[in-house]
């Protein structure tokens, strides 16, 4: 059989369960999977020995923000530092760019920025603010993957909130379209706790105060009376708030087509731990305390949860007001795209997660999300090969050298992790490897050919 790489793995986590074998590659796809008593006499083989193998991690939610802010990342750092945490599919969001990409004009200069600084593949949300509704059919058919929305402030100027209002009409479009709306749950309120953040502005839990769970609850509600309204498709980014998880699970049984995601920093990191002035660790919502974050574990393990995405959202130190310490005027974002893998195995090894769950909620159930699952996320013939080698059993602290963000302040950096990348294949091409990058420029643009303008 005439292959152009090999890759033999005493763990192969195939849909079938794990295989001591060999994949071969040919032409960008997975050709076959051999068990270890087929022997190759030549080739290029690559032997990960004990080290897993498994489909390239997907990330449906990251912040690159070009063009426009290309100094808080960029798609060259940003699909290096994905390819070397072993993601080799993401889905970039509408902001933090300039222009948002709110148009389909905005989304061809959004497309034109990326396609010569690719080092994994890459798609788009479009976005959803009050002045260009009426754009949004043409926005759809640009090809993105679906829309993104806010129900607070987002943090910049050129991309407001959205009302439940107009955002009803949104739906019915998208539903038409079988296309998902992305929101970002926090109703803004005014309370107390506003007020003490101002009077005590390096305070972590006088930040954590104020953006209350309720916030969040009231906001997830909204938007599942929404879903059952329209019968389109909602999906709630990044959840923080365990107490929304009674409703999101009467809702799913209902049947309504609502999903849900989580991020890393909410599983790794407890409200408890956080010292005062770290403001690498402020993002919106909150992280919370360790009760409620262990729930979102139980709830990822029970289903409730769909899958983790990062939602990497980098800015420049000053931005993120790291010499301050001041949690009411930092950008709000963790810079975390590099770790999500072994800062996701590292937190859950405590509540007895298994490389099959970490396979569901990074690889495959992402790549049903967004219909991406007839050609990525599996380990199986005809299928793309993206693939990450991994090794659960190494443990290393990353220092700045060896972090490929645009800038090395992140709250992972110098933490015990274990699950470190050893090597990530794209497209049959090795991209990554032990801290190298052997092919670069190697990602796709990706369309969604479901809706496309013309």
């Amino acid at each position: 059989m005439n292959f152009e790489l090999a890759i033999k793995s005493k763990r192969i986590l195939t849909p079938g369960g794990f295989l001591d074998g060999t994949v071969l590659i040919s032409g960008g796809k997975i050709l076959a999977l051999l068990d270890k008593t087929e022997a190759l006499q030549q080739g290029n083989i690559i032997d990960a020995g004990n080290n897993v193998l498994m489909p390239g991690l997907i990330d449906p939610h990251v912040h690159i923000n070009e063009p426009g802010r290309t100094e808080w990342e960029g798609f060259d750092t940003a699909t290096r530092a994905a390819a070397a945490g072993g993601i080799t599919t993401l889905i970039d969001m509408p902001l933090n760019s300039t222009p948002v990409t709110t148009t389909f004009s905005n989304l061809q200069l959004k497309i034109a920025a990326a396609r010569n600084g690719l080092h994994v593949n890459c798609g788009f949300w479009g976005g959803v603010v009050p002045a260009t509704i009426s754009k949004l059919e043409d926005l759809l058919k640009g090809g993105i993957f679906g829309l993104k929305a806010f129900l607070t402030h987002s943090g910049i100027d050129d991309f407001p909130e959205t009302s439940p209002g107009l955002l009803k009409d949104v739906l019915l479009l998208l539903k038409k379209y079988d296309m998902p709306l992305l929101v970002h749950c926090e109703l803004s309120e005014s309370h107390a706790g506003i007020q003490e953040l101002k009077k005590n502005p390096s305070s972590y839990q006088a930040y954590l105060n104020s953006r209350p769970k309720d916030w969040e609850n009231k906001a997830i509600e909204t938007m599942i009376q929404l879903c059952r309204e329209t019968g389109a498709r909602v999906h709630i980014v990044h959840l923080s708030s365990a107490e929304a998880l009674p409703m999101i699970r009467n809702a799913r049984q209902e049947g309504l087509p609502l999903t849900v995601e989580t991020a890393p920093h909410y599983l790794f990191f407890h409200a408890e731990e956080i010292e005062d002035k770290n403001t690498l660790l402020k993002c919106a919502p909150p992280i919370r305390e360790k009760e409620n974050n262990e729930k979102l574990w139980m709830a990822l393990k029970e289903g409730d949860i769909d899958f983790i995405a990062t939602d990497h959202s980098p800015a420049p130190p000053n931005i993120k007001e790291i010499e301050s310490g001041n949690f009411e005027k930092a950008w709000g974002g963790i810079a975390g795209l590099q770790f999500s893998l072994p800062a996701v195995w590292t937190a859950g090894m405590k509540y007895g997660i298994t490389i099959e769950e970490i396979y569901t909620w990074m690889c495959l159930r992402p790549a049903e999300f967004l219909g991406l699952d007839n050609s990525k996320g599996k380990i199986q013939p005809g299928f793309d090969a993206d693939i990450v080698i991994w090794d659960p059993e190494k443990e290393t602290t990353k220092f700045s050298k060896d972090i490929h963000h645009r800038h090395k302040q992140t709250p992972y950096a110098g933490r015990n992790l274990k699950g470190m990348v050893e090597q990530t294949i794209l497209n049959g091409k090795l991209i990554y490897n032990k801290n190298f990058f052997p092919t670069l420029n190697s990602g796709n643009i990706l369309i969604n050919k479901s809706v496309v303008k013309g």
